[in-house]
């Protein structure tokens, strides 16, 4: 029992780090080219869709929040939005990469093609680009914190005067580098496989990564270490990344163990697409690790899991939700079509 909890936490704190280690920097390059966005976006429908699409295979949601938030304020229309809510995998992107990377390129790359595909079907067909909004177009507001000239640093000042977020930042750079290269951290060990493949190329990305926040750590001024990285990405992200991790893994595990899960899904392959389809439109990132975790475990076919990654977006178009339940609706219902059209083709040709 010992032996099997140490190795679902080798296996959450490995999926954690790599998550988490990603949303940082993901989120210093979101800060370091806040702008990049101008109203030139609302005359080149095509720009649109091609950014969307782009935003949209960003791992984890903040591209996805992006674009919804221009959506929101009339800067793109519902093709370029569509296009950045089929090329999403959530969350998920995050662990399908750290979990198996070569998979996780050719679903990226299917999803961002049809993302394509179907943003340009809308442009051509679409006659109101903005559903669900009033012709009222909104300003989109900067955040003015980010923009704040505040006292000068350095990095000697900031490690002469270091506060207790950058000090409990770098300790937790330091700790993570140190459970790497101690193996505690490391998907080849916790499997009981040799070096090499996927799990090389996860430890030495890891390391990579880390030390590449370290750096940015020590180098970043206080306002992104205290409102980005400590309120936004640690607080908010990190507990959930790891007790969803955890407890996802847990049962997994648990279901190997008691239930032929390989043969249900054998003998269901479509009742499986069914709920895969169904859980793929909640809003939430979470739900849908399973199917991520059933497909490393080798119990999943492909298309299963792409029909899961196309339907859902992880929480991205929560707030969507929350401004058009119309484009929202809209949205999940031309993905559900997508998926299940995908997933039964799929099936049928044997992937």
């Amino acid at each position: 029992m010992l032996e099997h909890l140490y190795s679902i936490l080798q296996q959450t704190l490995t999926i954690t780090a790599f998550v988490i280690g990603m949303m940082m920097i993901i989120e210093f390059i979101n800060v370091k080219t806040d702008g990049l966005w101008s109203k030139k976006l609302q005359a080149s429908p095509w720009v649109q869709i091609l950014i969307g699409a782009l935003m949209g295979v960003i791992p984890g949601c903040l591209g996805t929040y992006t674009v919804v938030s221009l959506y929101i304020h009339r800067v793109v229309n519902f093709p370029a939005l569509m296009a950045a809510l089929v090329a999403t995998a959530g969350d998920e992107a995050f662990f399908m990469f750290s979990m198996f990377p070569g998979n996780a390129l050719k679903i990226t790359l299917i999803m961002f093609v049809a993302a394509i595909v179907v943003g340009a079907i809308l442009q051509l067909t679409m006659k109101n680009k903005y559903i669900g909004l009033s012709e009222k177009s909104f300003p989109l507001h900067d955040e003015p914190e980010c923009h704040h000239h505040h006292h000068e640093h350095t990095v000697r000042n900031n490690i002469k005067n270091i506060t207790f977020v950058r000090a409990l930042l770098i300790g937790m750079c330091i700790l993570v580098l140190g459970l790497i290269l101690g193996g505690v951290i490391d998907e080849g060990h916790e499997h009981g496989h040799e070096h090499g493949g996927d799990e090389e190329w996860i430890r030495y990305s890891l390391i990579a990564m880390f030390s590449v926040i370290l750096i940015i750590v020590v180098v970043a001024k206080e306002h992104f270490l205290q409102e980005h990285l400590w309120e936004h990405v640690i607080k908010v992200h990190l507990p959930k990344i790891f007790l969803w991790s955890f407890g996802v893994i847990l049962v997994i595990m648990v279901l190997e163990h008691y239930v032929d899960v390989q043969g249900l899904v054998n003998a269901n392959p479509y009742i499986v697409l069914l709920i895969a389809i169904l859980i793929g439109i909640i809003p939430q990132s979470g739900p849908h690790l399973v199917f991520v975790l059933l497909f490393a475990n080798g119990t999943l076919p492909f298309s299963i899991l792409l029909a899961n990654s196309i339907v859902q977006d992880g929480h991205g178009a929560l707030p969507l939700l929350a401004e058009s339940r119309k484009a929202f609706l809209l949205s999940k219902g031309i993905k559900i079509v997508m998926g299940a059209a995908v997933g039964v083709v799929g099936l049928l040709m044997g992937f």
